[in-house]
């Protein structure tokens, strides 16, 4: 199974924001030797915004490229429907209840077969998580004490559309979330542009 591999606090920089989630990643992000000299162009900057979807949500273009081809079949607006369906892969939601450290980490426990959707083992990282569906823990991964760290430890902000349940090692996702809820730093509109030229 193909994944994306490169350095985290590297693309961080790069992008110029923290997409992998650990606190340290723009530490060295205004050392001299990481600032830019030459301006970027407008192809770029459409450039940028694409690239952060993929470090967000980790990943690859021909993945991305097919959520972008059925957000543009939606009512929504598509650049708002492609960040809801990405938003709702099984990966994404384990890491976004805390049940994973990372979206890497995340993507693995689910692969692993760590990971309950209304009971039943889910191995498929972009699995689409329905509107209140409840992801859990199995048993086994709950003697983890790695698992229990990642998530009794969990310092990131409650999201609305999401319901943890602390006791259980589990939550459920409520409603569909809203592009204002969605912690991101993206500008959709730019995606879509670059996917339309």
């Amino acid at each position: 199974m193909a994944t994306r591999r490169n350095p985290r606090f590297k693309e961080c920089r790069r992008l110029g924001v923290n997409v992998c989630g650990n606190p340290k990643a723009l530490d060295r992000a205004g050392d001299p030797a990481f600032k830019k000299t030459k301006k970027t162009s407008d192809y770029g900057l459409h450039l940028i915004e694409k690239q952060k979807v993929k470090a967000y949500y980790n990943i690859l273009e021909n993945q991305l490229r097919r959520y972008f081809e059925q957000a543009t079949k939606s009512k929504e607006m598509t650049g708002v429907a492609l960040l809801v369906s990405l938003e709702t892969r099984l990966d994404n939601l384990v890491y976004r209840l805390g049940l994973a450290s990372s979206i890497r980490m995340a993507r693995q426990m689910v692969s692993h077969k760590h990971i309950l959707v209304d009971g039943k083992s889910v191995n498929i990282p972009s699995y689409a998580v329905k509107v209140g569906s409840t992801i859990s823990l199995t048993e086994k991964a709950r003697s983890s004490e790695q698992f229990k760290k990642a998530f009794l430890s969990d310092s990131k902000a409650r999201l609305p559309y999401l319901e943890r349940d602390d006791d259980n090692f589990c939550g459920k996702l409520t409603r569909l979330p809203q592009r204002a809820e969605i912690p991101v730093e993206i500008n959709d509109q730019m995606v879509v542009e670059y996917y339309s030229k």
